[in-house]
């Protein structure tokens, strides 16, 4: 690891001028960044921790019905607290190990959009809102490619305000030695209709499945997935499978998610 400086604001205001200062870079659990920077991949001059933070930690429920996550909140903690959201709070219990779990952070999650990451989907599927030190902005406006968000230089995810579905499940294909999804599917029904959200296969990142959400809408049944097909084009071809695979396995995910969501 090379040398750097590393500042622990205790505000968010005091993090979105830290991030100000020149050649700065946000550390939240530091799952995807300290690897990073031991491969030499980025090497910023000052890190700016957000997990001394107390305004960016915790679960609480909002006037609106919704489930409000501080940015900074670990995968065990959601996993924890997170139970009025049953299909959130599993998918948050099944990410990476006990270490990861304990270090990692939503926000970070969301702010990094790795294409094969669990987050994406829960909060694409839920329709959340991602919220900043600037703004709101709607998860379908959010992702916009791999590794890609809306987000400008220097924002933050200081929260993420998840609509609570009628049902709800996340069914991830595990590839085993990384943890992430080769295929994830989050499922999520509201009164006014069903989301499906689809990690780990697409070469665009997390997408929604439109079809299978009209599909599902009118037939909340696996039985309505029957005659749908998943193309492969633009899908993910690698030496853990082929976009012909990843694209069956959307079918099944998305199969599964639906029989085990209530």
């Amino acid at each position: 690891m090379y040398a750097f400086e590393i500042e622990r604001p205790s505000t968010i205001a005091d993090a979105a001028k830290a991030l100000k200062g020149d050649d700065a870079q946000a550390l939240s659990g530091g799952q995807t960044l300290i690897p990073t920077l031991k491969a030499r991949l980025a090497a910023p001059e000052t890190l700016v921790s957000l997990t001394d933070i107390p305004e960016m930690v915790g679960i609480c429920d909002g006037d609106d019905g919704s489930l409000c996550i501080g940015g900074a909140t670990t995968h065990a903690a959601v996993a924890a607290g997170a139970g009025r959201y049953a299909g959130l709070a599993a998918l948050a219990a099944n990410i990476g190990d006990p270490a990861v779990r304990n270090r990692g952070t939503i926000g970070g999650s969301l702010a990094n959009n790795d294409p094969s990451a669990c987050y994406p989907s829960a909060a694409l599927a839920s329709g959340a809102t991602i919220i900043t030190n600037t703004r709101e902005i709607a998860a379908d406006d959010y992702f916009q490619g791999m590794f890609e968000t809306a987000l400008n230089e220097g924002e933050i995810v200081t929260e993420v305000r998840f609509p609570v579905p009628e049902a709800s499940h996340y069914e991830k294909f595990v590839q085993p030695a990384s943890r992430f999804a080769l295929v994830g599917v989050f499922v999520a029904k509201f009164a006014d209709g069903v989301r499906v959200a689809v990690t780990g296969a697409s070469e665009g990142g997390v997408h929604r499945w439109t079809a299978a959400e009209e599909s599902l809408s009118a037939n909340f049944s696996a039985d309505a997935l029957t005659d749908l097909t998943v193309p492969a084009d633009g899908l993910i071809g690698d030496l853990h499978g082929t976009p012909e695979y990843r694209a069956h396995l959307v079918k099944v995910m998305t199969g599964r998610a639906v029989n085990a969501a209530f």
